[in-house]
């Protein structure tokens, strides 16, 4: 029973960290537990993807399909606070931006939204809308599915960054949440484990072909992250969080095709 209240701790933190949904007050957050919590940012994912499905098929029964899909977006949006859309945007301001590692921290951890960031922002917020257009176009149910593969899948993927990557930013000069910055063999397992298992429940003719296209753009990613930072910081990972969805999206789009 210890051991099972000790993983729902986990759960309750990780979903306090990335949504806005309340914790239980008798849950208690330091560094070790959230770095420990990683293990089911995916499982955070899922619950994000399940409400937007939720959302998309409850509108979708009296609204144009269209319509739902912004509707399932807005929720996204709402549950997470734009937690990893921030991150996007301040990544891009920082990449774009600065010439130096440290001016591209510096404007990575500034609170205003810049030039780069807005139109990172806008894009990526629009080609979601219209790939998502595009998939329920071929068949609307594919998207509920699109929805929790792209929001669990994604967390994963930016999640298991942690195991391989250094942190480059220390949390008392950040302007966000404390980060985990550390992540163990078996933490690492379980985060992909989650993948495999909504993969597998999915049915998806391709999913082997989305594993292998998420693991192609974690390398891009990493290789990115690393020639201009030298590792990753919070705001990288949400800009692996919304590059993955997209990717999801984009790859579930071309099998429809």
């Amino acid at each position: 029973m210890d051991v099972f209240r000790q993983q729902l701790t986990l759960f309750f933190i990780a979903m306090g960290f990335f949504t806005r949904i309340p914790m239980p007050g008798w849950v208690k957050v330091d560094g070790e537990s959230l770095n420990k919590a990683n293990r089911y940012f995916g499982l955070i994912g899922l619950l994000v993807g399940g409400i937007c499905a939720l959302v998309y098929e409850i509108t979708r029964g009296f609204l144009p399909v269209s319509v739902s899909i912004i509707f399932a977006m807005i929720a996204g949006l709402v549950v997470t606070g734009g937690f990893h859309e921030d991150g996007l945007a301040d990544t891009a301001d920082g990449l774009g931006g600065g010439w130096s590692v440290a001016d591209k921290l510096k404007i990575m951890k500034d609170s205003r939204i810049g030039t780069y960031g807005a139109l990172a922002l806008v894009m990526g917020l629009m080609l979601k809308f219209i790939v998502l257009s595009e998939l329920a176009l071929y068949n609307p149910d594919i998207v509920v599915t699109a929805l929790i593969v792209g929001h669990t899948l994604s967390r994963v993927t930016a999640a298991s960054l942690i195991f391989s990557q250094s942190y480059v930013r220390d949390d008392d000069s950040s302007k966000s949440k404390p980060l985990a910055q550390n992540q163990t063999v078996n933490e690492l397992l379980i985060l992909l484990a989650t993948a495999v298992f909504v993969l597998w429940c999915s049915g998806l003719s391709g999913a082997l072909y989305i594993a292998i296209g998420l693991v192609l753009l974690r390398w891009g990613l990493i290789y990115l992250f690393h020639r201009q930072i030298g590792g990753y910081t919070g705001d990288t990972l949400g800009a692996t969080q919304q590059f993955a969805e997209l990717a999801c999206y984009l790859m579930l789009l071309g099998f429809s095709l």
